[in-house]
């Protein structure tokens, strides 16, 4: 069995808000820490059968951006539900609630 590995490095200021973020894995294309602006990582609690989360990011990501960022992970788990259980009705109504946050935000820019 091949062992792999995700690593996230958090630097914090005084009142333990994220300044920097840093993520590492085996599987990455280049090596070493690559900085980034937000993190979010759902873990399954099969015990208690709900879900664990650890969301952060850094006082520099813009708001828009952070929109983005979760309409992004929306779209990213309605493609792993369709690849997990093949649930094609459940996927296509994450992939339009999408489109209809995409569609709030661009009438929000202008």
């Amino acid at each position: 069995m091949k062992d792999s590995e995700i690593k996230f490095k958090v630097q914090l200021d005084d009142q333990n808000i994220p300044e920097k973020i840093y993520w590492d894995a085996d599987q990455k294309d280049t090596p070493g820490y690559s900085e980034t602006k937000s993190i979010s990582v759902s873990l399954w609690d099969h015990e208690k059968h709900n879900t664990l989360r650890i969301d952060l990011w850094t006082k520099e990501m813009p708001v828009d951006e952070m929109k983005k960022f979760y309409i992004d992970c929306l779209g990213g788990l309605a493609q792993s539900v369709l690849n997990s259980t093949g649930d094609e009705y459940m996927s296509s109504e994450m992939n339009d609630l999408c489109e209809r946050l995409v569609d709030h935000l661009k009438r929000e820019l202008n």
